[in-house]
């Protein structure tokens, strides 16, 4: 993939705006009691403290043990359903919230992709450079096949890598069209595909608007229960020179169902 396609493919659209806000969210589900609130934020932070430096040293089992344990700490129940990924596979997902990365984390190793300011969020950033994380700067178009290149490289290293196509997140009704740059790592590294679905089984999980991490991981702790679902279809193997615009397309139409509706 050339400089020039990327550029000439994406453009301003690069960067992907959603139009989804405080009003996709709905007051229907069941709240959590002020004291309960605040011991899970309060849970969330000690598992924070005590869990981030080992995660980013140690990585693997480490780092799923940390995205388990704050899920735990906020009350969030995982579910995986379909077939387990091999080694070396893209998965490709909807996004919802920041919480799928740790849903993700939690049930499967694999490498997120990250915009590039995540990198310079304390403690998280530096652990999740640590842990293999690849950071794409979607403000430089012609930074991207580099980027490509860093994705095919792990693939082909045996390393499962997690991405977001969308570019941003989506409320769960809305989605937003899967970006196709970065499926051209999977047909270089000839890496099986594996679309995921996540879904969540309340509004109040989506990280929308104006949200802050702060303010949303406070809403998180508000709902009494929540359960995050992720549905993964079988593979798909891109052959030798296959048109990444046709993969992407495939890959968001086997999703098994968007947003906060999967787990409903």
């Amino acid at each position: 993939m050339t400089t020039a396609a990327v550029v000439g493919e994406h453009g301003t659209l690069w960067q992907p705006a959603s139009g989804c806000g405080d009003h996709c969210r709905d007051a229907g589900f069941r709240r959590a009691g002020a004291v309960a609130a605040a011991v899970r934020v309060t849970v969330l932070w000690a598992v924070l403290l005590l869990g981030l430096l080992p995660a980013g040293l140690l990585g693997g089992a480490a780092l799923r043990a940390l995205c388990r344990a704050i899920l735990a700490a906020l009350g969030v129940r995982a579910v995986w359903r379909g077939p387990r990924p091999r080694p070396g596979s893209l998965l490709v997902a909807n996004h919802v919230s920041w919480l799928d990365v740790v849903a993700l984390g939690a049930m499967v190793p694999a490498a997120p992709v990250a915009k590039h300011d995540v990198a310079a969020w304390p403690g998280i950033g530096g652990t999740a450079r640590r842990a293999g994380a690849i950071f794409v700067d979607r403000t430089r178009p012609r930074a991207l096949p580099g980027s490509v290149a860093e994705v095919a490289a792990a693939l082909r290293a045996g390393r499962s890598v997690a991405l977001f196509p969308e570019g941003t997140t989506f409320c769960g009704p809305d989605q937003g069209r899967f970006r196709p740059a970065l499926f051209q790592a999977a047909i270089d590294a000839g890496a099986p595909v594996v679309p995921v679905s996540i879904g969540y089984d309340s509004t109040e999980a989506a990280f929308v608007a104006v949200d802050t991490l702060w303010e949303s991981v406070r809403r998180v702790a508000r709902v009494r229960r929540l359960t995050v679902t992720l549905v993964a279809a079988p593979a798909m193997r891109p052959e030798p020179g296959a048109d990444r615009r046709a993969l992407a397309r495939a890959a968001q139409s086997s999703l098994g169902g968007a947003g906060y509706r999967l787990a409903a």
